[in-house]
C-alpha cells in the first residue's frame, strides 16, 4: 500500500507564511484550478453553460469574479482561469468538462500553478518586481504580468493591500524567493 502525502509547491507539509514589517506572504496550495477556453462559433453557448455551473457571469477583460465556492479570472480572449477550494471541489475540472460538453475546452491546471497571497504594504514589492500598476488595480482586477521574468497572474482582492500572485509551479521557489527578496528590500 502506498503512503502518499501531499506537499505544497514549496515542498512543505503545510503552507509557508512569511511575515515582514507590514506585509505577509502566504503560500496558498489548496486551490483546484482549470482553464476554460470557449470554442469558436460556440462562444455564447459555452459562456452560458459555464456561468450556469459557476453561478456568476464570467469576468470581462482584466477582471476577476467570485461567488460561492468558485472564482474566475480573465486570462485571454474567451479564456479564464477557474478556481475553487480543493477540499470542496477537487474534481472541479471534470465537473466543468461535463457542464460545457462540446462548447468549451477545459484543462486541469491544479498542479501547474503556485499561488502566493500578499497582504499589507504591497506596493514596494511590486515596484521592485514588475511593471504592475497597483494604483490602477481596484478590487476585482486581474492582469497577466512578468514578475522576475516569470509570466504570472496578479489578482487584486483589496486595493493597495491584498493581492494574489499565481505563477508556474515549477518556479515556485524562484517566485517565492523573488517576492521575499523584494519584501525585505521594500520594508
Amino acid at each position: 500500500m502506498l503512503n502518499l502525502q501531499t506537499i505544497t509547491p514549496l515542498w512543505g507539509e503545510t503552507p509557508r507564511v512569511d511575515r515582514f514589517n507590514g506585509l505577509t506572504i502566504t503560500e496558498v496550495p489548496n486551490q483546484a484550478l482549470a482553464s476554460l477556453a470557449l470554442r469558436k462559433g460556440r462562444e455564447d453557448e459555452g459562456r452560458k453553460a459555464a456561468e450556469a455551473m459557476l453561478g456568476f457571469a464570467l469576468p470581462e477583460v482584466g477582471r476577476h469574479a467570485a461567488a460561492g465556492s468558485y472564482a474566475a479570472s480573465w486570462f485571454a480572449q474567451d479564456q479564464w482561469l477557474i478556481s475553487a477550494e480543493t477540499s470542496e471541489h477537487e474534481l472541479m475540472s471534470y465537473q466543468l468538462v461535463d457542464a460545457v460538453a462540446g462548447l468549451a475546452s477545459v484543462t486541469e491546471q491544479t498542479d501547474g500553478w503556485c499561488r502566493f497571497d500578499l497582504e499589507g504594504m504591497c506596493r514596494g514589492v511590486f515596484e521592485r518586481l514588475s511593471g504592475v500598476n497597483l494604483a490602477a488595480m481596484e478590487a476585482g482586477s486581474a492582469t497577466r504580468a512578468l514578475l522576475e521574468h516569470l509570466s504570472c497572474m496578479v489578482i487584486c482582492f483589496e486595493t493597495a493591500s491584498h493581492y494574489s500572485v499565481l505563477g508556474p509551479r515549477s518556479y515556485a521557489r524562484s517566485l517565492h524567493h523573488a517576492l521575499e527578496t523584494a519584501a525585505r528590500s521594500a520594508l
